[in-house]
């Protein structure tokens, strides 16, 4: 018998550590190769990590809630033949030297100082990762606090960098004495309590799932940062339909994939980002960051009814063959909850497809922090006025409308505006001699 070392898997460049939210399979239970073994989270997906092996589990090294490092072995797998493989139990840390008496004093106020502060707690509303919570931890923010703080990872979670923006908006604020003091006598918290559910005795009560509470949270969250203000406009797609009618069916024959209007449409947002890059900007506390890379979010209705949205990375510098194939690898994943965390992460303006469920436009809501998001519209056949130079006529035309909503505490209508505008103009000048 040869004993498998199972370990946390690379899950991106940006993540080096996840949380156990439970385990799957228990010792002595058998294991059949890519079966999942655990589920783990982080700030921005949860996931499952499957066996390599065929085998049985005869031994667990974390529990439910530990954080795990990537390439940490966190199960054996015991398996036929070879030879066993010895399992390292996780290092212990390297103690540190001890600090000149000033700084171990300095250190033990501030250490009293954050111990006065309840442990933060992920709850079904909102997760928080080991990561989030040791900052929260050090700079001695409560839960309160912490729950108050714009997250932008996935289902609205707050992630490091959410979190060093509020410290650097907070640091920048005009500073007050807090005093800290300790009690006489033990103290207990008192929760806020829900409000009651008033229903019918035919009513069904149904609980939201944690994704749903999370979404709710971020939309609401993205409305009391955000001042949101909407533009609209209807565009001719018309050549658009009819070159993607002629070339749907040699694109699916070469390349084994459907072509759909959604990579024509991310193409023209990407050029008009890149003529306006103010909308290509995110918010922190009084300072605006203008994004080097466009980073094109696509919001996707998954099987559950909850949303999810992938990023194409610099989808300026994709031709439309490649953005056709990265639009379909990430629905597709997405589909099938196979995307990574990088997967969703770093997105600077953000595409929804309303027109999917047969919505003419919409008001769609900022996803945070970035400062603008455009509502695709279902195409319509219309009768509409054509000029010519021969005079104007009614005729048939496919035309849909886009619906811009942005932040208006720093991009004005006239720049909402002709930033749709451009995407309107890409889209109606669209070549029918182009090939793919």
């Amino acid at each position: 018998m040869a004993k498998f070392e199972l370990k946390l898997p690379k899950m991106g460049e940006s993540v080096a550590e996840a949380t156990i939210t439970s385990w799957l399979k228990d010792v002595g239970e058998t294991i059949e190769a890519d079966e999942a073994v655990l589920e783990i989270a982080t700030d921005k997906v949860d996931s499952e990590v499957p066996s390599e092996v065929d085998g049985v589990l005869v031994e667990k090294l974390f529990d439910v809630d530990d954080v795990v490092q990537v390439g940490q072995t966190i199960a054996v797998i015991e398996t036929e033949g070879g030879d066993t493989v010895e399992v390292k139990a996780p290092a212990a840390e390297t103690p540190k030297a001890e600090p000149v008496k000033e700084v171990a004093e300095v250190a033990q106020t501030v250490t009293a100082a954050k111990e006065t502060v309840a442990p933060i707690e992920s709850t079904g509303e909102r997760f928080y990762s080991p990561l989030v919570k040791n900052i929260a931890k050090q700079e001695g923010i409560s839960q309160t606090e912490l729950d108050t703080i714009a997250g932008s990872g996935k289902d609205g979670r707050v992630t490091k960098n959410d979190i060093k923006a509020y410290l650097e908006s907070r640091s920048s604020a005009p500073k007050t004495e807090t005093v800290v003091s300790t009690p006489a006598t033990p103290t207990k918290s008192v929760e806020k309590k829900a409000a009651p559910i008033v229903a019918s005795g035919d009513d069904e009560i149904v609980e939201m799932s944690r994704m749903g509470k999370l979404v709710a949270k971020h939309m609401v969250d993205s409305v009391q940062t955000s001042a949101h203000v909407q533009s609209f406009i209807e565009a001719d797609v018309t050549n658009i339909w009819n070159w993607r009618k002629k070339h749907k069916d040699s694109f699916k024959n070469r390349e084994g994939e459907n072509l759909t209007f959604t990579p024509i449409f991310m193409e023209a947002v990407a050029k008009a980002l890149r003529d306006f890059p103010m909308m290509n900007i995110s918010v922190q506390g009084d300072s605006i960051v203008k994004k080097k890379h466009i980073n094109l979010g696509m919001a996707a209705a998954l099987p559950d009814g909850n949303l999810i949205v992938p990023v194409i990375k610099d989808a300026d510098q994709l031709n439309l063959l490649g953005m056709a194939k990265k639009v379909n690898d990430l629905a597709n994943r997405a589909r099938v909850g196979k995307l990574n965390p990088d997967d969703i992460q770093g997105g600077t303006y953000t595409v929804t497809n309303v027109g999917t469920f047969g919505s003419i436009m919409g008001t769609p809501i900022i996803n945070q922090p970035q400062v603008g998001i455009l509502a695709l519209g279902a195409i319509r056949k219309v009768p509409a006025v054509i000029e010519t130079p021969e005079g104007d006529f009614i005729g048939i035309r496919y035309r849909m409308f886009l619906s811009h909503s942005y932040d208006h505490r720093v991009v004005n209508g006239a720049l909402g505006g002709q930033f749709v505008k451009a995407v309107k103009d890409y889209l109606e000048s669209w070549d029918m001699d182009r090939e793919i």
